[in-house]
């Protein structure tokens, strides 16, 4: 199928204008022009009724998490979805995902905690993971002083945040705990060294291609070696039993496509109930772009109802 008709508006935009890859920059250069591209807050969804940051203990210094609290009729505890921003560990922020977790907070509705996690090359792996872990521990203990059940928390992330939240399936189910009662991978890597069909067919510099996905890598490993960790490639895992319900989610012109695709089928062959859609005609990323794609306000919508379905 041809690319989305405004996705391809989008594209043309970009080659009038010069649009350059991240992956051509200094990674100083590539988190500049992130930050200038960052979605802002959308007005097709209600807004949460409290936003805030706190500080809770990391693993080497203070850690910064976002609550973002919805209006809500319910008296009792809500679930809590825990968001893990994308930017191929290099770039991004708590900014990056904040309109995500704005429109998922109250379409669920839910205690959506963002996790600020240190980013590489400054920090490489296992620097993310053992951030994010030190995160949902807090969560699993703390949830109540947020508003949140601590018995339904869910995982969700976007590009490489989706691939911390299979890690962190993959963690809290090694390490006992806290219990995960779903998780949601939006077009997440899946495997440092993935060699696919979608990863030599989409190399287009308009949008997030192959080398974009080796161009992020080589930044997260400090070695190759590193990647053979499940934690760092979900999909080496030697076991994928006992891991939550999944939504996954992946896109035709998208160079993760296949890797997707075949962790869904890897946790399906291994008892976990997955929920699997393809994007047949978008790239990369389009969840950001739920601001002019219908499309995408469709996708908050299944991921709110997977939500509300595994969460309760």
């Amino acid at each position: 199928m041809p690319l989305d008709p405004t996705v391809a508006g989008v594209r043309d935009y970009r080659v009038a204008t010069g649009f350059t890859p991240l992956y051509t920059m200094s990674v100083d250069q590539a988190r500049k022009a992130d930050r200038e591209t960052e979605a802002e807050n959308w007005d097709w969804h209600e807004q949460p009724a409290e936003v805030f940051d706190l500080d809770i203990p990391g693993p080497t210094a203070p850690l910064t998490l976002r609550v973002y609290r919805p209006k809500s009729e319910s008296e009792g505890p809500l679930p809590v979805l825990m968001y893990f921003f994308g930017g191929g560990w290099v770039v991004g922020s708590l900014d990056t995902s904040d309109a995500i977790c704005r429109a998922l907070a109250g379409k669920v509705p839910c205690v959506i905690v963002s996790v600020g996690y240190r980013l590489a090359p400054e920090h490489p792996f296992p620097a993310a993971i053992d951030d994010c872990y030190a995160a949902v521990k807090w969560v699993g203990e703390n949830a109540s002083q947020l508003g949140g059940d601590s018995a339904r928390i869910g995982l969700a992330g976007d590009s490489s945040g989706g691939n911390l939240a299979a890690a962190m399936a993959l963690m809290a189910r090694d390490e006992k705990g806290p219990a995960i009662a779903a998780q949601v991978l939006v077009y997440p890597p899946m495997a440092n060294d993935a060699v696919t069909k979608s990863m030599s067919d989409n190399k287009d510099p308009m949008f997030f291609n192959a080398h974009s996905s080796e161009w992020f890598w080589s930044r997260y490993l400090s070695e190759p070696a590193d990647g053979d960790s499940p934690y760092a490639s979900p999909l080496k895992a030697a076991d994928h039993s006992g891991l939550p319900p999944t939504l996954m989610m992946t896109a035709e012109f998208c160079p993760l496509h296949d890797e997707g695709e075949a962790y869904a089928d890897a946790l399906s062959r291994a008892g976990v109930p997955v929920e699997y859609h393809r994007y047949a005609d978008l790239p990369h990323g389009f969840l950001a772009l739920s601001s002019i794609l219908d499309t995408s306000r469709k996708a908050f919508d299944v991921i709110a109802e997977f939500l509300r379905e595994r969460l309760g």
